[in-house]
């Protein structure tokens, strides 16, 4: 273990400790309101109720689709296809899912990744086991990004997720080869070229079915690059799983 990836996971250890310890001295508090919560996170059933979830979806790509309509595909998925075979996508990148993800990526709130991930469980938890992804691969950052936040947000999401619906978790086996502009500062066509071949399977994967798990899907270029390199590699069915997708 080099130095960086030692000062990396003690960062990420010794966050988990305090928050744990938190949670054993004091009760959930609700991260919306502030009162204290009527649940085992931080986030009572009130406020819970009033997330923009993402009820009407695209079943491809998550896009909201208009709840008055019957389509369960959205026009761009009607005339295009993907290297990611379906896409589930909890709540719409709107206050205060945006609130919880910015804070957990520039900020270090590692406690909203626990939150969002564990509500992410929840929503997939009533699917039939058998129907359930065999692995989850966090998408990767590079790791002078990484070195740089000190975690990867996607890897701190899916560790409650893998644990809920006990699925094992590989953030080791992808990588990320090269540094990327970040997708937020680009439009369609540029995150297209700025995240082309930027993926690369480390360790082979002998899974056939598996989801690609990240914070925020946009156009989906991210995850349809790695779900692409994760194709040629010999795995059959990907899905896409997002807290959040953003218009």
């Amino acid at each position: 273990m080099t130095l960086e990836q030692f000062k990396n996971q003690w960062f990420v250890t010794s966050t988990y400790f305090r928050q744990s310890a938190r949670s054993c001295l004091y009760p959930p508090t609700c991260a919306m309101c502030g009162c204290a919560s009527d649940t085992q996170l931080d986030l009572c059933t009130e406020c819970h109720d009033a997330l923009p979830h993402n009820s009407s979806a695209c079943s491809q790509c998550a896009l909201p689709l208009d709840g008055t309509s019957d389509k369960t595909l959205c026009g761009q998925c009607l005339n295009s296809t993907h290297s990611f075979d379906k896409t589930f996508s909890l709540f719409q990148y709107s206050n205060p899912i945006d609130h919880f993800i910015q804070s957990l990526k520039f900020n270090g709130k590692l406690r909203f990744a626990n939150l969002l991930g564990n509500l992410l469980a929840d929503a997939l938890s009533d699917r039939p086991p058998e129907s359930l992804p065999e692995l989850i691969i966090p998408v990767p950052l590079h790791s002078s990004r990484q070195r740089e936040r000190g975690f990867n947000q996607a890897v701190e999401i899916a560790r409650p997720v893998s644990r809920a619906l006990n699925i094992p978790l590989n953030y080791s086996g992808c990588i990320r080869s090269r540094p990327t502009i970040a997708q937020s500062t680009l439009n369609k066509s540029e995150r297209r070229s700025n995240i082309r071949g930027a993926f690369a399977v480390k360790r082979k994967i002998n899974i056939k079915n598996v989801a690609i798990l990240d914070d925020v899907i946009t156009t989906g270029q991210t995850v349809n690059e790695l779900a692409r390199t994760l194709k040629q590699h010999g795995v059959q069915n990907i899905e896409a799983w997002s807290i959040a997708r953003a218009e």
